[in-house]
């Protein structure tokens, strides 16, 4: 079972691709954690990310999908994956399906976690992450005992500037243009499957549960 999860920013996919990384016994896939794997093993893949990524910019397409295509290959794979947070862009998606073709192999489902622009700014803007040791809260699903205070350390909470509203709406400004394009492809391939990423986090993963089969 190949999924690829789609979503906005704080849409909630990447819970529920660990979940479903736990139910069906397959790997979770980030793309963060296949830079960090190679670089750390000084693979050549990982030694060539490495020299964009030291000078800040983006790792070309082309390697990145040389680097997803290397991990799913590996041997944890063999009953499938789940993809959090690749492919992005139209350019991604089409280099992945073409590398995935050249293999015999496809993606099974594109899973989009379907939440309204509104709801995620309300969201992340709720917010709150301890200065002291970096728990994180929410002011409305899951405050603190003590408004402004850590549960964990008493620490202070703060309102991080990536969960400001502001820079919540130019990331999701910045979704919009290349990502969700991504729907109209995965639906043209007759993959994409929607969920209401608006409901309880088991409501959603009880969704997925039935697209993906028990």
């Amino acid at each position: 079972m190949k999924v690829v999860m789609l979503g906005a920013p704080g849409a909630g996919k990447g819970t529920q691709a660990k979940k479903i990384a736990a139910k069906y016994n397959i790997p979770h896939i980030s793309t963060g954690d296949i830079f960090r794997a190679n670089i750390k093993n000084g693979t050549e893949l990982g030694k060539k990310a490495k020299t964009y990524m030291d000078q800040g910019l983006l790792v070309p397409d082309e390697l990145v999908v040389d680097l997803v295509v290397d991990r799913v290959n590996q041997e944890d794979c063999a009953d499938g994956y789940v993809l959090d947070g690749f492919p992005r862009t139209i350019p991604q998606a089409e280099a992945l399906t073409k590398a995935l073709a050249s293999q015999g192999q496809k993606l099974d489902y594109a899973i989009d976690v379907d939440v309204p622009d509104e709801n995620i700014v309300r969201r992340m803007s709720g917010r709150r992450a301890c200065v002291g040791c970096g728990a994180t809260y929410h002011l409305e699903y899951a405050p603190t005992k003590k408004e402004g205070i850590c549960d964990v350390c008493g620490g202070e909470l703060i309102l991080r500037d990536d969960d400001k509203p502001e820079t919540v709406e130019k990331r999701l400004g910045v979704y919009h243009e290349q990502t969700q394009p991504l729907i109209d492809y995965y639906t043209n391939a007759g993959i994409l499957k929607r969920v209401d990423g608006t409901v309880d986090i088991e409501e959603v993963f009880q969704a997925v549960v039935q697209i993906l089969g028990e």
